[in-house]
């Protein structure tokens, strides 16, 4: 998303060469890794030091795709829509999955593909031109990011409760009542899909491969 805050840490960039580490042993022509995590524990960041690695320090074309970008709603009038629809909506419905697939399969065809773009600053979704025929690497980060195919999926283990001081820190997120029913929300979802990960970034944000 377009002006969004990264406050990448050591801590970010050692998972990331591990994570490099284990993209690299993978032997397609085109390579998908999707990142799934609460919201502020740091997807943005990792999804940005596995891209910067794989891009300066092995030459190996990369593109990162935020899945924030896919939600059905309009940034401005989604929080009156959950209001209005239910709390309970909140989840992996409310993403244009189809969307997403469709910019995902331009990639391996290697097409040239417009994506939305959420621009935080006004709030409005612009589009981006990309020509996937450069790109060797997709990184898809999101809530729910790993609920598509990948050829890697990482999972930060990390809760809303525990990253609640980044989250005031970045000053992205609203502390009222709301915003925390949509975290709790958002926590049941995301944490359904940890059984897809391929790897587990831990509290201490030490990497675990699972299988």
């Amino acid at each position: 998303m377009l002006g969004d805050i990264l406050l990448i840490t050591e801590k970010h960039k050692e998972a990331a060469n591990t994570i490099v580490k284990q993209i690299l042993t993978i032997d397609k022509s085109k390579i998908i890794i999707c990142i799934s995590g609460e919201s502020g524990s740091g997807k943005s960041e990792l999804a940005h030091s596995i891209g910067k690695e794989l891009v300066k320090s092995h030459n190996v074309p990369t593109k990162i795709i935020h899945s924030d970008n896919y939600y059905r709603t309009h940034p401005k009038i989604r929080n009156k829509w959950r209001v209005e629809n239910g709390l309970e909506n909140v989840g992996i419905g409310e993403i244009d999955w189809k969307t997403l697939v469709s910019n995902v399969k331009d990639f391996l065809d290697s097409k040239i593909s417009q994506m939305p773009c959420v621009d935080l600053v006004p709030d409005e979704v612009d589009m981006l031109t990309t020509d996937f025929s450069k790109i060797k690497i997709l990184i898809i980060d999101g809530l729910y990011a790993i609920n598509l195919p990948a050829d890697l999926s990482v999972f930060i283990d990390l809760t809303y409760h525990e990253t609640k001081k980044a989250q005031s820190a970045r000053g992205k997120e609203n502390s009222d009542e709301l915003r925390w029913q949509i975290l709790e929300q958002e926590h049941k979802n995301v944490l359904s899909l940890k059984e897809k990960a391929n790897i587990i970034i831990n509290k201490d944000y030490s990497v675990t491969c699972i299988k």
